[in-house]
């Protein structure tokens, strides 16, 4: 049996270990199918960018936000697949626009 409690509380432990020891972030835009925005923090962890914070801007103008202090709720989650910018078609975008959609 799968312990989901646990799981997410080893999630957010990581995230947090990541987010508060990070020395290097890039960050992210993209746009989904409906036209929301996505954005990312990220850092790096053994050689993969690893999202910290991510939020999306709905076409509604709604703002989920997700980091290890709310990883999901009943509208999304904090990724947990390595962030790929030219996978899946991210912008690198400076620091401050991320911070002015994170703190809206």
């Amino acid at each position: 049996m799968v312990d989901l409690e646990r799981i997410k509380a080893e999630t957010a432990a990581y995230c947090r270990v990541l987010d508060e020891n990070a020395t290097l972030r890039h960050h992210f835009r993209g746009t989904d199918e409906e036209g929301g925005l996505w954005y990312f923090e990220a850092v790096p962890d053994r050689g993969e960018l690893i999202a910290v914070k991510q939020a999306e801007l709905t076409t509604a103008g709604r703002l989920h936000r997700y980091s290890w202090e709310h990883l999901e709720d009943e509208h999304g989650f904090l990724t947990d697949q390595a962030i790929e910018p030219e996978e899946d078609l991210l912008e690198t975008i400076p620091a401050e626009e991320f911070q002015r959609v994170w703190t809206r």
